[in-house]
């Protein structure tokens, strides 16, 4: 009879031994992108949070670092494997929330967009600068008065011989005013269509969006086409529906699913440092039954996440990820975020609302993560539809 060897002992940082379903090619990707966070985001991300400011050196550097389109094939981008890309946006967002925005939108909204319904001549344009971090891109779906939603959009396209005429506005545009190329999606006769608009063209302007409370080290902005002409090829050829935007979200969603576990884990993990330093009636305040319930609670909920995050990886590399399983990863992940983050602020007391610990910074960006690239309610609503087999906002 054999002897099953001995259980490892608790690790805190690891409490499900998550890091053994891990391939040493997916521990060596995160590992990697943790140590990129840890020496050029994390020190400096809460100066950028107050300032409301993002160095744009940092695309380079993180086209350097390989995670501009890396679950893409070809064209200069690496690649990888859903749930390596997945790890990537978890170490990102553990960091902050608008960096990980960043990537995302490149990557997963404008990078995808031209990737899956662009022409040749289109990916091979925009794909290798984009990937290098020589280029960014933004994604123009959301409008002032289309958010949920897009079919509703008033943004039209129409046909001037061989030329396109777009006018319209877009709002919450992630990268906006700083992308080399906004990815925009218009009404036509012939259905919804995307546009690739150069910066600079003529009638295409932007504005950012100031005295936001959230994403503040992030650039969001709006678009505004005022009859702008663009050529034929400028259209992306491949879609001619919602189809086209609504794949480039689900692409975007899915890295949040790993997003919304890295930031709940860089709360759970400074709230427990804190709570061991921390001396109240001459003990560390990690003693007390009531911040104990709370340290428990939060591990449940990181971990809970984290494995979920991985086995959407696993069925998105293996072909049987549908929409409605990136809708629970979402609404759920960054639900369990934002309790994890408020019980945090909690444990740290005063010291909570500063930005010297990123507690704060990460439950003020969450407040915008549970609600862009489809609100929690719409998400709840697709689960509910999946269950019932009734659409209710149909």
């Amino acid at each position: 009879m054999s002897t099953a060897p001995p259980a490892e002992a608790i690790r805190p940082h690891d409490y499900l031994a998550i890091d053994r379903l891990l391939s040493d090619e997916e521990r060596d990707i995160r590992d990697t992108v943790r140590a990129f966070v840890a020496d050029r985001i994390t020190p400096h991300v809460g100066d950028w949070f107050e300032q409301a400011t993002t160095p744009l050196e940092l695309a380079s550097e993180l086209g350097k670092l390989g995670v501009l389109g890396m679950h893409l094939e070809g064209y200069g981008c690496a690649g990888a494997s859903a749930t390596a890309y997945g790890l990537a946006c978890m170490e990102l967002e553990a960091g902050d929330s608008g960096i990980r925005s960043l990537v995302s939108v490149q990557g997963s909204l404008a990078m995808f967009a031209i990737w899956r319904w662009g022409s040749e001549e289109q990916k091979q344009e925009w794909l290798p600068r984009m990937a290098a971090g020589e280029a960014l891109g933004c994604f123009g779906l959301s409008e002032p008065d289309a958010g949920s939603d897009p079919g509703s959009m008033r943004t039209r396209a129409r046909r001037d011989g061989s030329d396109w005429i777009l006018h319209g506005q877009k709002m919450w545009i992630t990268n906006g005013s700083a992308a080399e190329v906004a990815v925009v999606w218009a009404h036509t006769e012939d259905g919804v269509r995307g546009f690739l608009v150069p910066k600079g063209t003529k009638g295409f302007t932007t504005q950012d969006i100031h005295k936001k409370m959230s994403l503040r080290a992030s650039i969001t902005s709006e678009l505004l086409f005022d009859d702008v002409r663009l050529p034929g090829e400028a259209m992306l050829p491949e879609v001619s529906s919602l189809k086209g935007p609504l794949s480039c979200l689900n692409e975007a969603r899915y890295g949040i699913v790993w997003g919304a576990a890295g930031a709940a884990r860089a709360c759970f993990e400074s709230a427990l440092a804190y709570s061991k330093d921390r001396i109240q009636f001459d003990k560390p305040i990690a003693s007390f039954q009531i911040q104990q319930q709370k340290l428990a609670l939060m591990a449940l909920e990181v971990n809970r996440a984290t494995l979920l995050a991985l086995h959407l990886g696993r069925m998105k590399d293996e072909g049987t990820l549908r929409p409605e399983h990136v809708s629970m990863g979402k609404l759920g992940n960054v639900n369990a975020a934002l309790e994890v983050a408020r019980s945090a602020r909690q444990v740290l007391g005063a010291n909570g609302v500063t930005l010297e610990y990123p507690v704060i910074r990460h439950m003020n960006n969450l407040e915008s993560v549970v609600t862009y690239e489809g609100t929690a309610d719409v998400h709840a609503l697709v689960i509910g539809a999946a269950v019932t087999g009734i659409q209710a906002f149909r």
